[in-house]
């Protein structure tokens, strides 16, 4: 599969617009996935670990925190597209985004391995991806209370990365 098209808006929930238009943003939502491992290594990957645990304020979660919630959120995100795209039309439960990242301990963790992480869960995704057959990226479940299509996922995965990365580069980086 060359292109993966943009998903529709009944495809997914609102929430996730912000998502789906950074994603479409990038033209090509496929190569976007192993482009998004570089951009992420190139930005955070010389910070040391006393950076990383940099907040914009008390209240927010720190670089460690945010990386942590990538690896949160792309391990869920594509439970949920394995899920779908093999035609499971179980519902799939939400997440509580601030409990994980609180239970994670990710301040206390090295960055190279929160970033390794990350990318090794990419790589299995981008496989994952490649090895799914085209027709079932129009499979369409329910995840939260909402239905979601296996091909939004492709799209939330990218935008959801890119969402955080303009949160760290406009936010966080200045304050270092």
């Amino acid at each position: 599969m060359n292109k993966l098209p943009a998903p529709t808006p009944e495809e997914y929930a609102a929430f996730y617009t912000d998502y789906i238009q950074r994603a479409i943003a990038r033209k090509d939502v496929l190569a976007a996935l192993p482009a998004q491992l570089d951009e992420l290594r190139l930005t955070l990957g010389s910070l040391t670990d006393s950076q990383a645990r940099t907040r914009i304020s008390a209240d927010d979660w720190s670089i460690k925190e945010v990386v942590s919630h990538l690896i949160d959120t792309e391990r869920v995100f594509s439970y949920r597209l394995l899920r779908i795209s093999r035609k499971d039309k179980t519902p799939l439960p939400g997440f509580e985004q601030e409990e994980y990242v609180r239970e994670s301990g990710a301040d206390d963790l090295p960055l190279g391995e929160l970033l390794a992480e990350f990318e090794y869960l990419r790589q299995a995704n981008m496989l994952a991806i490649k090895n799914t057959k085209a027709a079932n990226f129009s499979e369409v479940g329910r995840a939260s209370g909402n239905p979601v299509s296996a091909r939004a996922l492709v799209y939330m995965l990218v935008g959801h990365v890119d969402h955080h990365m303009a949160s760290l580069k406009e936010k966080y980086l200045p304050l270092l």
